[in-house]
């Protein structure tokens, strides 16, 4: 049994709602950015990240699928042949949605959702690293600082006791070569 759709609907019904997505997605297939509302915006994105994912991948199993939601052969090629390269080195965030003023006649708040047709910087990627780097060294001082600590703490421990005064002071000798 088919369950509602939380939320208010796009449009009348459920059908109407797939084709009001359908629609969006031919559009911003083809023109690369689409003014609507921002609730449409927001309810298209996942789908345009699915599709654009499917692309990727290339297959005939998933070119049918895109043509399932598509229902256009034409916009399916331009996905499959033009987008899916394109977002190659991209892993997702293929679409960015930018507010704009509100529509003059009612008031309802606008959004321009745009394919990120910009290359992936590979600063991102050196970022990463520097990341993992920074996070090794962290963990390495302090696995020295504890080693060090322990020897201070034998150190203290040996001074506090006068027979062993000697051998603390031939232990802080070794440690000074």
């Amino acid at each position: 049994m088919p369950k509602p759709a939380k939320g208010p609907r796009l449009g009348g019904s459920p059908s109407h709602e797939r084709k009001i997505i359908a629609n969006l997605c031919k559009q911003l297939i083809t023109n690369e950015s689409v003014v609507t509302t921002e609730t449409r915006a927001k309810r298209v994105r996942p789908h345009i990240e699915k599709l654009i994912t499917k692309a990727k991948k290339g297959d005939t199993y998933n070119r049918r699928l895109a043509l399932r939601v598509l229902g256009d052969r034409e916009v399916a090629y331009i996905l499959f042949e033009e987008l899916g390269p394109k977002f190659a080195e991209r892993n997702g965030g293929y679409t960015r949605i930018t507010k704009l003023p509100n529509r003059k006649g009612d008031n309802a708040p606008m959004a321009l959702i745009e394919l990120v047709l910009e290359p992936v910087s590979p600063k991102q990627a050196v970022v990463k690293e520097a990341e993992k780097v920074a996070e090794k060294a962290a963990e390495s001082p302090e696995s020295a600082d504890s080693a060090e600590s322990a020897e201070s703490a034998e150190s203290a421990e040996s001074a506090e006791s006068p027979e062993s005064a000697d051998s603390a002071d031939s232990v802080e000798e070794t440690e000074a070569k």
